[in-house]
C-alpha cells in the first residue's frame, strides 16, 4: 500500500513508530494530486512547497523526541471557505478575486495545533450555494460531478490528494459530495464545531465538518475540533461492534420515498445487519417532512442573500448566472416569508426531539441516487416526477440542518453504474459518539472496497447508466 492510500489512524501510527516518515507521506499525496488533479480539478490552490517545508519540520521534531501529536504530519485539505491568514479564500468565486485572508479560522489553527500539514483548497461551488460543484469531476467517473458543495475536498480525499478535508454543510454539503465519493462525512451538532473564520452560506443553517477515508478518522478529527470538555473519547479506538440496546428508527416516510431500488435494497440489507448487532429496528413516522424543503429555501435564501447583499448590489456580473439568480430571489422575499420559514424550522425541532425520544439514530439514505452526470439538470423518477439534481440530494439532508441535528454518512455500496453512494445516521443532538458507532458496524460490513478512486478508470461501466434512477 502507497502512503497515500492510508488512513489518518494507520498513517499517524506508523508515523509515530518512525516506520514512516512525514516527507515520504506527503510527498506520495503531492504525487498523487501531480498525477491526477488536473483530471478531476479538486485543488483551487495547492500549496506544495509549504507542505514539504512542514512535513520537513514535522519529521525533525520527531528525531528529535519531541511529542507527537494527533494528526503530526498527516496532510489535511481545507474547503476553500476557511481562512488561514496570508493565503486567499476565492469561494470558487470571481468576486473574492484578490481577497487575502487577515485571520486564520478556529478549525484550521486546531488542526495546526494538532500537527497537520495542510496541503492547500479545494473547489466548493460558488460560495457554497450548490450541490454539484461544477469545477471537479467525480473520481469514480470524471463524467460525473461530486456532489457539493463541499465536492472538492470529497474527492481529494477519494482520489488520494489529502488523507482527510475539511468541508462545510448548509443543506448536505458534507454529506451529500461524501456519499457520491465513496467517503466518510459527519456534520456535527449544532455549534460544537466552531464557525469563526469560515464565510457563511446561511448563518442559522451552516457547519463545518471532517470528511475522511474511515468512520475511526472521522472520529479522531471530531476529536479534535470540537471542545475537549465537550467531547471526552468517540471511541476512535476502540471499535464496538455490539449495539445492544439502541433504537434505530426506520422512516416509514419521506426518506425512502422516491429511492433508487438498488439504494433501498442495499440499505435494507444494512438494517438486517444493525439488528444482527443488537440493535432494535423500530419503524418510525418522521413528523413535519412536508415543511422541510419550504423551510430550507425559506431560510437560506435570505440569509445568504443578506450576506452578499454589497456585492450583489454593486457587481453582480462577479458571479456565476446561476448564484445570482438565487441572491436576487432571495433579497426579493418578503420578511413576513423569511419569518414563517423560521417559525416552521422551531416547529420540526421541537417535533424532531420528541421524536428522539423513542429512537436513538434514524437510518435513512444519504442521497436518492448516484452521482448524476455533469451537465445533467433533472432526474425522472419512474413515478413520472421530474426533480432537479439539486433538490433530490438536499431534500435527504436539509432536515438536519434546520434542526442542528448531527448526521453521519458512511459509504454503503457500489451501484451498477460504478459509482458509490452512502447510508446515513441522524441523531439526537450531541451524539455523534453514538452515529460514529453505527458506522463502524456499517463499515465492518461493508469492508473497504471503496479504499481509493481511480480517476477515469470506471468510465466504460458508468456510461451504461441512463442517469434516470
Amino acid at each position: 500500500m502507497k502512503p497515500h492510500e492510508l488512513s489518518i489512524s494507520e498513517a499517524a501510527s506508523l508515523i509515530a513508530k518512525k516506520k514512516l516518515s512525514p516527507v515520504e507521506l506527503v510527498s506520495s499525496v503531492l504525487d498523487r494530486v501531480q498525477e491526477v488533479d488536473q483530471k478531476v480539478g479538486a485543488y483551487s490552490l495547492l500549496l506544495a512547497e509549504q507542505a514539504r517545508d512542514e512535513a520537513r519540520q514535522a519529521e525533525r521534531k520527531i528525531m528529535a523526541g519531541d511529542p507527537v501529536q494527533a494528526v503530526h504530519g498527516i496532510p489535511i485539505a481545507l474547503k476553500d471557505l476557511i481562512d488561514v491568514a496570508g493565503l486567499p479564500t476565492s469561494a470558487s468565486s470571481r468576486v473574492q478575486d484578490g481577497h487575502i485572508a487577515r485571520t486564520t479560522a478556529s478549525v484550521a489553527i486546531k488542526l495546526q495545533n494538532a500537527g497537520a500539514v495542510i496541503t492547500g483548497k479545494t473547489h466548493t461551488h460558488e460560495f457554497a450555494f450548490g450541490l454539484t460543484t461544477p469545477q471537479t469531476g467525480n473520481p469514480w467517473n470524471l463524467e460525473h460531478m461530486p456532489g457539493g458543495s463541499s465536492g472538492g475536498s470529497a474527492a481529494v480525499v477519494a482520489y488520494g490528494g489529502a488523507l482527510a478535508a475539511l468541508g462545510t454543510d448548509t443543506g448536505g454539503s458534507i454529506r451529500v459530495p461524501a456519499a457520491l465519493c465513496g467517503v466518510v462525512g459527519l456534520k456535527p451538532t449544532r455549534g460544537r464545531v466552531s464557525l469563526e473564520g469560515v464565510f457563511p452560506l446561511a448563518a442559522s443553517l451552516d457547519h463545518v465538518g471532517p470528511i475522511t477515508r474511515t468512520v475511526r478518522d472521522a472520529a479522531l478529527m471530531f476529536e479534535m475540533l470540537a471542545p475537549a470538555e465537550e467531547v471526552g473519547t468517540a471511541g476512535a479506538d476502540t471499535p464496538n461492534d455490539d449495539l445492544s440496546g439502541l433504537r434505530v428508527g426506520v422512516p416509514v416516510n419521506f426518506f425512502y420515498d422516491r429511492l433508487d431500488p438498488e439504494i433501498d435494497l442495499v440499505l435494507r440489507d444494512l438494517q438486517k445487519s444493525l439488528a444482527d448487532a443488537g440493535a432494535e429496528l423500530v419503524e418510525i413516522s418522521v413528523p413535519l417532512t412536508e415543511t422541510i424543503m419550504p423551510s430550507q429555501w425559506g431560510i437560506m435564501l435570505p440569509e445568504s442573500a443578506f450576506v452578499h447583499r454589497e456585492n450583489i448590489r454593486v457587481r453582480p456580473d462577479s458571479f456565476g448566472e446561476d448564484v445570482r439568480l438565487l441572491l436576487e430571489t432571495g433579497s426579493l422575499l418578503p420578511a413576513s416569508d423569511y419569518l414563517l420559514a423560521k417559525q416552521a424550522q422551531a416547529r420540526l425541532q421541537s417535533a424532531w426531539s420528541r421524536m428522539f425520544v423513542h429512537v436513538d439514530a434514524l437510518i435513512v439514505p444519504t442521497v436518492p441516487t448516484v452521482a448524476a452526470r455533469r451537465d445533467q439538470d433533472t432526474f425522472t423518477w419512474p413515478d413520472g416526477v421530474v426533480e432537479s439534481v439539486v433538490e433530490a440530494y438536499v431534500r435527504l439532508n436539509a432536515g438536519a440542518n434546520l434542526t442542528g441535528l448531527p448526521a453521519l454518512t458512511v459509504p454503503a455500496g457500489m451501484h451498477s453504474s460504478g459509482l458509490p453512494f452512502g447510508v446515513q445516521f441522524i441523531g439526537s443532538l450531541r451524539s455523534e459518539q453514538m452515529l460514529l458507532r453505527l458506522g463502524q458496524v456499517v463499515e465492518t460490513v461493508t469492508g473497504e472496497w471503496f479504499r481509493l478512486a481511480q480517476p477515469g478508470l470506471n468510465n466504460a461501466s458508468a456510461s451504461k447508466w441512463s442517469g434516470n434512477p
